[in-house]
C-alpha cells in the first residue's frame, strides 16, 4: 500500500499547477474559433486534438517528475475501451477538457480538471478556466480556493431558494433522457432557479464558490468530479450519491450541494438513474 507520507504532496501541487497552466494556455489559445472535432460514442460525445494534446502535455510531465505514479484520464480512458481500476498507488484522475461541446463551440466555458488520489483518498484537487481566468484548487484539510482566495459554500439549506446545476449529459439513450427531463421538471418547479452550463467540473466548483449551491447529475465519469469533489468539500460542502448515500466516485453519479439538509432534499426529489458500466 503505497502510504500518503511518501509522496510529496506539496510538490505534487506545485508540478500540476506548473503543467496547468501551460494546457491553459493551448486551450484558451484554440477557443478563440470553433473547433473541429470528432464523435467517440455518439453525435454528442466528442473529442478534440486538443483533448488529447493537453491530456499527454499533463501526463508526460507528471511522469517526468513522479514516474510511479498512475493514471485515469479521459482520452486514455476512451482510447483503451474502459477507465483503469483505481488502485492504493498515487493515481491522477484527469479530464484534459471538461465541457468539450462548449469548447468546440467556442463557448468560453470549459476546464481542466485533475485530481490526485493516494490510498483511494483524494488529496488534491485543481479546475482551471483557462478563457475566464478561473482557478479552484483544494488540498485535503487545507481548504478550497478561487484564484488564491479562501471559498467557501453558500449553506443554503432550502431547495425553493437554491439555484441548481445540471446537464443533459453525453448520452441520448432514452431511458436516460426521461429521467434527465423529469429531473428537470422538477428542479424547475421546486428550486429557486436551474442552470445547465456544460461542465461537471466548473458546476461543482460553482457550489464550491457559493455561486450555485446544488449540482446533480447521472452518467459522469471519474474525471469529471474527482477534482471538484475535494473541492465542494474543502469549501465547507457535501457530496453525496444522489440517492442519498456516501458518495462513490466510480459510480458516473453524484450529487454536491451546500449543506447535507439540501442534499437530502434533493436526493428524494430526484429520479434515480444507475449509469452502466461503473468507472471500475
Amino acid at each position: 500500500m503505497a502510504e500518503t507520507a511518501a509522496v510529496d504532496l506539496d510538490k505534487c501541487f506545485e508540478v500540476v499547477n506548473e503543467l496547468v497552466n501551460k494546457a491553459g494556455a493551448i486551450i484558451a489559445r484554440r477557443n478563440e474559433t470553433r473547433q473541429e472535432f470528432v464523435c467517440k460514442q455518439g453525435d454528442i460525445d466528442l473529442v478534440t486534438e486538443t483533448d488529447k494534446e493537453v491530456e499527454n502535455l499533463l501526463m508526460n510531465g507528471i511522469k517526468e517528475q513522479f514516474p510511479d505514479h498512475k493514471f485515469i484520464g479521459e482520452e486514455e480512458s476512451s482510447a483503451e475501451g474502459a477507465p483503469k481500476k483505481l488502485t492504493d498507488a498515487p493515481t491522477w484522475i484527469i479530464d484534459p477538457v471538461d465541457g468539450t461541446m462548449n469548447f468546440v463551440h467556442a463557448f468560453p466555458h470549459s476546464c481542466i480538471s485533475v485530481g490526485l488520489v493516494v490510498n483511494k483518498v483524494t488529496e488534491l484537487g485543481i479546475v482551471y478556466n483557462p478563457m475566464l481566468q478561473q482557478r479552484f484548487t483544494a488540498r485535503r484539510g487545507q481548504g478550497a480556493f478561487y484564484n488564491g482566495k479562501p471559498i467557501k459554500v453558500s449553506g443554503q439549506k432550502d431547495l425553493a431558494k437554491a439555484l441548481i446545476t445540471s446537464e443533459f449529459g453525453t448520452t441520448r439513450d432514452p431511458e436516460k433522457m426521461k429521467v434527465v427531463n423529469e429531473n428537470f421538471q422538477k428542479m424547475a418547479a421546486k428550486a429557486h432557479g436551474l442552470r445547465v452550463l456544460g461542465s461537471a467540473a466548473l458546476n461543482m466548483s460553482m457550489v464550491a464558490l457559493g455561486a450555485a449551491d446544488a449540482n446533480y447529475e447521472f452518467g459522469i465519469h471519474a474525471w469529471d468530479v474527482c477534482a471538484g469533489d475535494i473541492i465542494v468539500r474543502e469549501a465547507g460542502g457535501v457530496v453525496i450519491d444522489p440517492a442519498g448515500g456516501e458518495f462513490d466516485m466510480m459510480s458516473r453519479r453524484v450529487l454536491a450541494a451546500s449543506s447535507m439538509e439540501l442534499a437530502q432534499e434533493i436526493a428524494k426529489t430526484l429520479t434515480q438513474f444507475y449509469p452502466q458500466p461503473r468507472d471500475d
